[in-house]
């Protein structure tokens, strides 16, 4: 399925901070799930900042939330990195 010019520039505004990125590398670290503690231990940004950026993650379809109890992880959408850098790439230069 190719993404569509809306979901690419969604993906791409969600990609264009840097507490954003961070987090998305955490998760990547731990095999594509992080909790949302350690999130917020990692990045050290207080915790209504973390839920916010990690609100901007699912939005785009980046990461998906899952509960476990009382906790929270997320785990990063491989598939739609995946289908996002294939679209990017089309923009390279041969």
């Amino acid at each position: 399925m190719a993404l569509s010019a809306k979901q690419i520039e969604k993906i791409s505004k969600a990609l264009g901070d840097t507490n954003r990125l961070k987090i998305l590398q955490h998760i990547s670290k731990k095999g594509g799930c992080g909790h949302c503690s350690q999130i917020q231990e990692e990045i050290d940004l207080a915790q209504p900042s973390v839920s916010h950026h990690i609100k901007v993650l699912i939005e785009a379809g980046l990461v998906e939330p899952e509960k476990e109890g009382r906790n929270h992880k997320y785990i990063l959408n491989e598939k739609l990195l995946k289908e996002y850098t294939g679209c990017i790439n089309q923009f390279k230069f041969v």
